[in-house]
């Protein structure tokens, strides 16, 4: 007994809207650039703490700041197909990307995008 194979086309998994070439560009630029501000942003912050550093014990504090962030960004920032929607979603929700950068996706991604946004926000509340 032999079970049906999956047509070639299907993506993997259920939930996840299949992704073009050209909207995966696109995602990549997106994402590098939200990626590139925050790190940015972490840049600025750590030069601030650094430069009011004046007791041994802030050198520990900078360093817990910069492994907490490091670890906030390494969960956020996650460049699988099967997680772009939730990771535009999240980044988009902080203000890290904009609707207009996304422009270009599929309005069946964008909706999933807005959703797991707004999900997010209604959490945070």
């Amino acid at each position: 007994m032999s079970s049906p194979s999956a047509p070639q086309d299907s993506y993997p998994y259920q939930n996840e809207p299949t992704w073009s070439k050209s909207e995966k560009a696109i995602a990549r630029a997106v994402f590098d650039a939200a990626l590139k501000r925050e790190l940015q942003d972490v840049m600025q912050e750590t030069k601030q703490r650094a430069n009011q550093i004046k007791e041994p014990a802030d050198v520990w504090e900078l360093e817990r700041y910069l492994t907490k962030r490091r670890k906030d960004i390494d969960n956020k920032y996650e460049f699988r197909s099967s997680r772009l929607t939730r990771v535009f979603g999240r980044i988009l929700r902080e203000g890290r990307v904009s609707e207009e950068e996304l422009r270009g996706l599929r309005e069946d991604k964008l909706k999933v995008i807005r959703s797991c946004a707004k999900l997010l926000s209604e959490d945070a509340a």
